[in-house]
Order: C-alpha cells, then structure tokens, then sequence
C-alpha cells in the first residue's frame, strides 16, 4: 500500500493551531495535526479561562481589520457548534490622554470608524469608582470587546475540524521536518509523515521548527491570577474587560466570577525562560507584584487569592506577530501575550497562505521580512 500524502500537516494545535486545522479541513482538505501535549492541557499560550477580545487595538490600527474578521468568525463558530464561546462585556482602557494605550486605542477608533466614547477623568472616577486613578488619567470605553472562553475555543476548533475529517494526534512532538518534492516530510517521535504543506503554529516552540526566526524570538513566563474581592462584588462583576497604563506597565482583568474569582495580571514583567523547563508553579513574587498594583489601584480587590496559572508568551522584537510563508510551510507566532482574540482569523488567513499562497485580509506588516529591517509597516 503506497504511503499517504496529506493535503496539510499542523504542528501545533493550541489557539492558531486548532483554528487553521479547522478552517482546512472545512474545505475539503485532508489535515493531519499534532501536538506535543495532552488534549486539553493548560501549558502553552492560551489558558486561563478568560482572553479578551477588543477591537480599539493601541498596539496598530492595522490590526483592526483582522480582529473585525475574528470577531465574526468567532461568532460563526459559536452557530456552527453550539458553544458560547464570546461575551460582549465592552472594554475600559484608562491612563494619561496622550499615552500609548488611550491615544493609540483612539486613533484605532477613529481610522476604523468604531464605537467609542472618550471620557474624562471625572467621569471616569464616577462610573468605575473600585479603581483609584491618577488625576490626569482618562478613559476610552471601546463597545466592541468582551472576552473569550479560550480552552473552550480551542477545544470547540479540534472537535469541528474532527467532524470535517482531520485527524489530530496528541502527545506527539514533531521532531523534525524535510523538503520532500513539492512538499514536506514530517517526523514525529512515532512516524514519518508526507504533506504537500505544512502549517506550523507551535507557539513558545517555534523556532525549533522555523530556526531562521530563533534569533528574533523569546520566550516569556506570565503568571495570571484570580482574587476574591473584600466588598463590592457587584460592581466588579459589573466591570467590562479593562487595560490600565499605569506608570511601571501595562495591567488589565476582568468582570468578577463568582466560580473562579477576579482575573487580573500585569503585562510583561520580563522573566525569560526555557518553554521545557518553565517553572509552572506561582511564587510569593509573582503574587506580591499583582498584589502591589491592586493595593495602589484596586484596594477592595486585594481580598484571599483563589487561582493562579502560569502561561507563556513568546515574544518578537517589535512586539507584533510574525505570520508568513516559505515555500510549503506557513507559520504563525510571536504574539507577545495579545495574541489569542486573533485566533479564528489567523487560522483562516494560515489556510488561505497554505492553499492558494495568499490572503484576502493585509498582513504585510506582520511578514518575517521586517525582523531584518527592524521596523513594522502598516
């Protein structure tokens, strides 16, 4: 019997992994997909049972038509099957008006024509009182964000790539991988496997698999935590998703839950670590830094803590994605901790690159070409 040629292989199937397999078995495709841990484990990117999802995006106004994109199509995939996998909860991003996160939410609000309201610091004191501001802070209020279900998600983009006939293999590192032809060979710790692509979305392990972007990439530990609040529970579970700059960094949460507690963290604090080796535990220092910030901004949520969780973010240089295509291989990463609302998107655009070598959506500025010049085109 000759050996099977798969129309795609996936290395990878956590956020971007599961929806490109997903979106290309969904067009007839025969997919064979791997990863290196268990179904349903927690030890990559995409943990922590809430992401958000905002379409004011500071980061680049670029992003905005891909997350329009996502936005539907996690929608689509909430009617597909059955899950509820989106809550639209609006979003608060508040500091200094001419700050990177305000005045870079605004000009995405305004190039992209979206939904936002611009309001001042006293405003801002009396609709959210459980945070104490500085007195030259102000908020934007972006109508279009909520958060996402992400192990949920992921699950829901394996079991729907299952049912249009993908075949997905778990606990099964890809080793290695070969130009084979046209195509690629793919080695696994069990087997040797044919595809005329391969579509890698390995996350903190991707450069192993793409080595030209080693250099460019690194691998970053976060530690989410939840708190129960001291008082006024109904308000923090009446808060949108919200971002605050605030003088050291960035930190952002999330409406209060009664299961799990409130979700905070504080973004990028820097801890470079080994994705194998990775401590998985939270230390007294990874809580007293959350701990810190919400004695200064959040007093009544500095209450017993009930979860934390430990997650990796893999960083680039410029702290944009890298998405691109090299011959038959298509790849994914580096989303430097805002990576997952994206998730639906990049898969559809990871199979359009692998089918036909282009996507309907402009993703120029995220090419790998912009690591040598060292500066992000929109």
């Amino acid at each position: 019997m000759s050996e099977p040629v798969y129309d795609a292989i996936v290395a990878g199937l956590g956020a971007h992994g599961s929806a490109a397999a997903y979106q290309l078995a969904k067009r007839g495709q025969r997919v064979l997909g791997f990863d290196r841990f268990a179904r349903g484990h927690t030890l990559a990117s995409f943990g922590g049972l809430s992401r958000i999802i905002r379409l004011s995006y500071y980061e680049h106004a670029s992003y905005v038509p891909l997350l329009k994109r996502a936005w539907d199509l996690w929608r689509e995939l909430e009617r597909d099957s059955g899950e509820k996998l989106l809550t639209q909860t609006g979003g608060l991003y508040m500091g200094p008006r001419e700050g990177e996160l305000v005045s870079g939410s605004l000009n995405s609000a305004r190039t992209h024509g979206l939904a936002h309201e611009l309001i001042d610091n006293g405003e801002l004191q009396r609709r959210y009182p459980v945070f104490d501001v500085e007195r030259d802070w102000v908020g934007l209020v972006d109508v279009q964000a909520g958060w996402l279900a992400p192990e949920r998600s992921v699950e829901t983009h394996l079991r729907m790539a299952e049912r249009h006939g993908a075949t997905l293999r778990f606990s099964e590192p890809i080793e290695r991988w070969e130009r084979d032809g046209d195509g690629v060979r793919v080695t696994s710790a069990m087997g040797s496997y044919k595809a005329r692509r391969l579509v890698v979305a390995a996350g903190s392990w991707l450069s192993r698999l793409v080595p030209k972007l080693a250099p460019h990439l690194w691998v970053e530990r976060s530690v989410l935590f939840w708190f129960e609040p001291r008082l006024e529970l109904e308000a923090f579970a009446k808060l949108p998703v919200y971002i605050v700059e605030d003088s050291d960094r960035f930190y952002y949460g999330f409406p209060y839950d009664p299961g799990n507690g409130l979700k905070m963290a504080g973004l990028h604090f820097g801890d470079r670590v080994d994705p194998d080796t990775v401590d998985r535990e939270p230390s007294p220092r990874d809580e007293e830094r959350v701990r810190a910030w919400l004695r200064r901004r959040m007093p009544l949520a500095n209450g017993e803590r009930r979860r934390a969780q430990v997650c990796l973010y893999t960083n680039s240089p410029d702290g944009h994605f890298i998405i691109d295509r090299d011959g038959p291989v298509t790849y994914a990463s580096a989303c430097s901790g805002h990576g997952f609302k994206f998730a639906s998107a990049v898969g559809e655009i990871l199979a359009d690159l692998a089918i036909s070598g282009r996507s309907s959506l402009d993703i120029g500025f995220l090419s790998s070409d912009r690591l040598v010049g060292g500066t992000i085109k929109a």
